[in-house]
This record gives C-alpha cells, sequence and structure tokens, in this order.
C-alpha cells in the first residue's frame, strides 16, 4: 500500500486541537477578564482536556491496537507517535494549568473566596467539618480493601475515588473509597464569607475512621479517564427494532471502556505506580499529577452564591439577548412570511424563533412542523411547544439526532417525551449522524401550500443560546421552503441523494458546492476573495483547494475557532492565507461562506465544518443568503471580526498562534455586537413609539376633523 502524500502545509489535528485549549487557558490568564469568568475558563479548559482524552486520545489507543503502521495524512505519525507527541504537549499545560489556578484563587481570597485545605481551618472549623464527616459523609460511604478475597473495584470514568496504602497483621492492601456522587463536591464552612473546603479533602483527611482497624498510609486521590469512543454504528444490533435500545446498550459500554488517562492528587510511589500501571494496563506516561481540583463544576455554583455586589465586581457585566430589531411585536409568523429574518445569539434572543413554533402549535392553517435536533437543554420549551402542536392535532416530525455525544441520554428522554405526545420521531439514517439545524412549518393559504423555513448554525438549544454565538436564518423564499420538504421527505426514507436547487446538503453536494464556489474565486486570480468562519478544519480536498486559491493570488481569510489542519504563510503555498481564531467570553460557533466580494457576492450560513466527517460521513444543511441587508449584515460581522485586535489570534506558519498587534483603537469583535444589539434594539424601540405616536395623531385628527 502506497505511503500517503504527507503536504508541507499540513498539521495534525490533535496538536491543533491542544494549541486551541491553550489559547482557552490564556483567557484565564487575561487579567483584563474578571477573576470568576478567569476561573471559569480554567473550568471549560479542564472539561475540554477531560473530553479530548475521552474521545481523541481514545480513538488513537484503537487505532494502535487494530494498524498501528497507518499514517496520519496531514503529519506523518503513526498512532503511537501522535500518542507520545499529545502527551508531551499535554504535560506542560497542566503545569500552566496548575499555576494559572493557583494564581486566580489566591486573587479572591480578599473577596472572601476561599478554597481552603484542613491545615487553613480554624479550630472551631476543624470540629464541625469532623463533625460533619461523622453524622453527614461516613455513614454513605462505601469503602473497600483489594486483596485475595475482595477485588479490585470497578473505577467510573472521572469520578474520584480517595486510596491508601493498608495494613494489618503483617498484610498489605489497598484502600479504596468512592467520593459519593450524590452529596456536593464542597462543603460550605459557616460564615459570612464563601469559604469551603472539596469532599475529596475532607474523606482523605479522616481515612483512619473509615478503615479504623487498619494502619493507613500514602494517602492520595485519583481519577480515571476512560476511553469514550464508542459509535453504535459498530454494535452488531442490526436485528433490534428500536434504535434507542442501542443507544442505551452503547453508554452501558462506555462506562468500562479502557483507561487511557490517570489523574492523581499526589505523587505516586514507585510501588503505587507500578500498581496502577498494572491495574489500569496503562504506562507511566498516562499518569498526570495536578495540583488542583479534578472536577471544578463547584465553580459555576459558587459564581451563582456571589452577593450582588461581589458578583458585579468578579463577573462579566450581565448581557441580556435583545429582541430582534428586524421584528416588531406581533405574530413572528405573519412577519417571516413577509421577509427574511436573521437572528444573532446570543447578541439578539431565541424567543422569535420559538414563538414562531408556539404559534404554529395552535395555528389552524398549520399542518405540518418538521425539525432536525441534534442537542437540547435539559428544560427545553420548543419541546413543549412540539408535543402541544402535535396534541392540537398538527403532524409533527421529530428526526432527533441519538449519537450526539455526550447526550445521548438526553436526547434518548426527550425523544420518549416527544414520542408519548403524539410526535412521530425518526433517528436518522445509519452510518450518517444527522447534524443539521432546519425547521420547516408548512400551512396552507386559501388553496395553496406554503412555508416557513428556518436554517441554523447551532443547536436549538435554550440554554447555550445565550452562551454560543450562532445565526438562525428565516428566509421568505419559497423555494427554499420547497428544497426543505424535500429534504425531511429524504431524511424519512433514507435517502442521501436528494437533489435540491437552493440548499447544499452533505454527504452529496455541500462539500462539492464549496468547492466549485473557490474554484469560481480561482478563476478570478487576485480578484478573487474567499471568506469563511467555522469551527474547524480538516478536511484535505478543502485544504487543497485552499491552498491552490492561494497559489492563484485569491486572498483567502479562515476564521476557525479550533482545530485547523492547514497552515498559512508557507512559502509558494499558502502565502495569501490568514487565519484568525476567536476565544472570548462567547464560544465562536457559526459557519459562514463568503465567495467573492461586494454585491456579487455568494454567502451561505450552515451547520457543517470544513472536516472529513461533516462533509462525508454526516447529513448537514447550508442555505444561500439572498436577503440584501442580512448579506450586509453578515459581512459587516465577519470584517468586525478579521478587525478584532482585543480576543483575536492569529496563526504562525508553523501553527502556533499569537495575539494580533493592537494598531489603532482596540477592537473586541464580541463586545462591539453587544453595543450593537442594544443599540439596535433602543433604535428600533423608538422607531416603534414614534410610530405609534403618528398613529395616535393620525387618529385623533380625523376625529376632530370628523367633529368639526
Amino acid at each position: 500500500m502506497a505511503k500517503p502524500e504527507i503536504l508541507d502545509y499540513t498539521q495534525n489535528r490533535e496538536l491543533s486541537w491542544l494549541r486551541f485549549n491553550q489559547r482557552v487557558l490564556e483567557e484565564a490568564r487575561d487579567e483584563s477578564v474578571p477573576l470568576m469568568e478567569r476561573m471559569k475558563f480554567v473550568a471549560i479548559f479542564t472539561s475540554n482536556l477531560d473530553e479530548f482524552f475521552m474521545i481523541r486520545v481514545g480513538s488513537l489507543y484503537d487505532m494502535a491496537a487494530v494498524d498501528n503502521k497507518k499514517l496520519d495524512i496531514r503529519s506523518g505519525m503513526t498512532p503511537e507517535q501522535q500518542l507520545d507527541a499529545i502527551y508531551r504537549a499535554v504535560a506542560p499545560l497542566y503545569k500552566e494549568r496548575d499555576k494559572t489556578y493557583a494564581e486566580i484563587k489566591k486573587q479572591l481570597q480578599p473577596y472572601g473566596v476561599c478554597g481552603l485545605d484542613i491545615r487553613d481551618l480554624e479550630q472551631q472549623e476543624k470540629k464541625y467539618v469532623k463533625k460533619y464527616f461523622k453524622e453527614q459523609i461516613l455513614p454513605v460511604l462505601s469503602p473497600q480493601i483489594v486483596d485475595a478475597n475482595h477485588p479490585f473495584p470497578h473505577l467510573l470514568n472521572k469520578e474520584i475515588y480517595v486510596v491508601a496504602n493498608l495494613k494489618m497483621n503483617g498484610h498489605d492492601m489497598t484502600g479504596i473509597v468512592p467520593v459519593p456522587q450524590y452529596i456536593s463536591d464542597i462543603l460550605y464552612l459557616p460564615g459570612h464569607d464563601i469559604r469551603y473546603i472539596r469532599m475529596e479533602k475532607v474523606i482523605m483527611e479522616y481515612l483512619e475512621l473509615v478503615f479504623d482497624k487498619y494502619e493507613v498510609s500514602d494517602k492520595n486521590y485519583i481519577c480515571v479517564t476512560r476511553n469514550a469512543d464508542v459509535s453504535p454504528d459498530d454494535e452488531a444490533f442490526e436485528d433490534h427494532e428500536d434504535f434507542r435500545f442501542i443507544m442505551k446498550e452503547t453508554l452501558h459500554k462506555r462506562r468500562r471502556m479502557a483507561v487511557v488517562r490517570l489523574e492523581t492528587a499526589a505523587p505516586l510511589g514507585k510501588e503505587m505506580e507500578k500498581y496502577f500501571c498494572s491495574r489500569f494496563k496503562i504506562t507511566p506516561k498516562c499518569i498526570f499529577r495536578t495540583k488542583m481540583p479534578m472536577k471544578l463544576g463547584f465553580i459555576f455554583s459558587i459564581a451563582d452564591k456571589l452577593p450582588e455586589p461581589m458578583k458585579r465586581a468578579l463577573t462579566y457585566e450581565p448581557f441580556t439577548p435583545q429582541p430582534s430589531a428586524s421584528l416588531t411585536d406581533g405574530s413572528v409568523m405573519e412577519q417571516v412570511k413577509k421577509k427574511d429574518v436573521l437572528l444573532a445569539y446570543p447578541y439578539e434572543s431565541m424567543d422569535p424563533f420559538l414563538q414562531l413554533i408556539r404559534e404554529a402549535a395552535s395555528d389552524p392553517d398549520v399542518m405540518t412542523i418538521k425539525i432536525t435536533i441534534y442537542r437540547l437543554a435539559k428544560k427545553a420549551r420548543l419541546v413543549e411547544y412540539l408535543c402541544a402542536a402535535a396534541e392540537n392535532g398538527k403532524e409533527v416530525t421529530v428526526l432527533i439526532e441519538l449519537r450526539a455525544r455526550f447526550d445521548e441520554q438526553n436526547n434518548i428522554e426527550w425523544s420518549e417525551r416527544m414520542e408519548e405526545a403524539g410526535c412521530r420521531v425518526i433517528y436518522g439514517i445509519e452510518g450518517y449522524k444527522v447534524h443539521s439545524k432546519i425547521c420547516l412549518v408548512t400551512y396552507r393559504n386559501k388553496n395553496e401550500i406554503r412555508y416557513i423555513t428556518q436554517i441554523g448554525t447551532g443547536n436549538y438549544n435554550e440554554k447555550t443560546a445565550k452562551m454560543y454565538t450562532d445565526y438562525s436564518l428565516m428566509p421568505s423564499d419559497q423555494e427554499i421552503g420547497e428544497d426543505a420538504a424535500v429534504f425531511f421527505k429524504n431524511m424519512s426514507i433514507g435517502n442521501l441523494d436528494g437533489v435540491y436547487r437552493h440548499l447544499i446538503v452533505s454527504p452529496t453536494s455541500l462539500k462539492q458546492k464549496v468547492l466549485a464556489l473557490m474554484d469560481g474565486e480561482i478563476a478570478k486570480g487576485e480578484r478573487g476573495r474567499i471568506v469563511m468562519k467555522m469551527n474547524s478544519v480538516t478536511d484535505m480536498d478543502f485544504i487543497r483547494k485552499t491552498a491552490e486559491a492561494c497559489q492563484a493570488g485569491v486572498r483567502v481569510d479562515l476564521l476557525v475557532r479550533g482545530i485547523c489542519c492547514i497552515l498559512p504563510g508557507i512559502p509558494g503555498r499558502t502565502e495569501n492565507l490568514r487565519v484568525t481564531s476567536i476565544v472570548g467570553r462567547y464560544l465562536e460557533h457559526p459557519r459562514v461562506f463568503v465567495f467573492g466580494a461586494g454585491a456579487d457576492a455568494k454567502v451561505y450560513i450552515g451547520s457543517a465544518d470544513m472536516m472529513t466527517r461533516n462533509t462525508e460521513k454526516r447529513v448537514e444543511v447550508a442555505c444561500p443568503v439572498y436577503d440584501e441587508g442580512i448579506r450586509r449584515r453578515l459581512m459587516h460581522d465577519l470584517k468586525v471580526m478579521l478587525s478584532d485586535n482585543v480576543k483575536a489570534r492569529q496563526m504562525d506558519s508553523d501553527g502556533t498562534y499569537r495575539k494580533k498587534s493592537q494598531e489603532g483603537a482596540p477592537v473586541n469583535a464580541q463586545e462591539t455586537f453587544m453595543r450593537e444589539a442594544l443599540s439596535a434594539n433602543r433604535a428600533s424601540a423608538a422607531a416603534e413609539k414614534k410610530e405609534k405616536r403618528s398613529l395616535l395623531a393620525r387618529v385623533f385628527g380625523a376625529f376632530w376633523k370628523k367633529k368639526k
């Protein structure tokens, strides 16, 4: 088998991802960011890294076991070489994270937010903690010894266990105590300040009371990370009729997958290290010591507990998503029938879209509502409205993706709820995740069938719509609605080869259309222009076409938040390419593609990144933007993001990132969009008030004229 051609302008995707997460950690070190927000960035970095080990590192272990000679086409490395490179790259990130956490924790102390060790407590506080442990914690612990009669227990993924060496009657053994999942991660101490101690530290301090018959030494606490890269498509359940059963079995299997990382609070002795390596079938390179908490979810509850004056000092100034300036009070359905509407989250509220579904649920002219769902909030008004529509006799079709990573259980529960209400629930197509964000309302207008369509760049998740930047387009074009109707019909019958007039859909037409549009810019040479915003770039066909465009003189700007496997500035290859990443208060999430400049530019928004998994193994939908006002707005947004010199970082030719130099006035794109949303809403409210006054004047004028 021939070796793949390794290009000189590409880099390994895993190392590129680690550089993205390093940018998240840099936000935690940014002193212009409020302290509790900086601590949240540490938590986000940690959560990201956990998922990276569970999925990407887990996947590489699987690949190494099957074919360790298979080369990564972007870097030429084998799976084993990639794993070695990852472990080398992660080690300094742990040190940087520990240092960052310690600095922020110290700076929070003057505000009365104090994470403590037992040794830091006053005598009365120690008595309080010990009493609490004896009365509330000790009775619910499930300690275990490991010896000939007590086998080593299965340690759950990302749960914390207190461990120690035990000795009794000359016999050595290991003691293990799970930190219960159903108790709080931290114990708040009495008083006005927010002073707390983590539960694993409390258990470790009083471990002698747990193993009271033993001599206890080498106390520590540990946490294992397991491979979670389980695909239901790999499972042999072809004969089972209910895909929900398959997903439940998949989730059960994930709990018992191989260990890919072991975290410890204190250094392990040689014997203990050898013992755990043997138990978990890992090598010492998989063991990481962390001086900070292994789980940081409690940070968010502490932020909620802050008194209001302190919250203002330690967190971002609150921002409420604004009403859309392009919509007035009244029926959303009636307005989107007449004009195209674009919502920009979180600067604008998701409420108009939810109101649209609520109105459709009770509108006597509405016949069907169809929607694809990938991720939902734990509490979802959208589901309430869809269920209400079904109960009102509408035909409601919900294509819900049960394979949305780490949201599988949530989606299973929602699918059951909607099915009970009478919705028709389908699960997509075998071998292809349905990642598109598209909704279609069909209604009757006299004797005519009409459509209201919505295409988004992000999920129908009411929680993340306040934290992620995304676009939601509701075009009035009926031909787009007809395409959407064909799309849902194709999904219902498992047809991936649909033909559409306006929508571009993977896996059949999206990549091909994007490459063709790029060819159109290549034909223009130096007059060509490509600007694309997305989350990740790994697709080799797209990467090669981008290099081809650069070599033809086309100026190419890629706004890529995360993984980007193409390197800019490589002589003779990608000299006309600029790669920008923005990491800020909100998670950048939209996918926007612009080919050309000015009035002739072709503009699309959609759900797909330029990753092979999106372009070839997922169902994605992108939609052209025809409305001139919306096109101008999208191009304005891209221009502002490319001008960002506060939160933007630019990639160098070696794959590293640097902050852009602040030439001229500072530009923070996200703050700019917040200000614009507030300003647009004030202007809209003023115009509406003026219109009402004018209407009243006309009414009273007519009244007095008639009276005279």
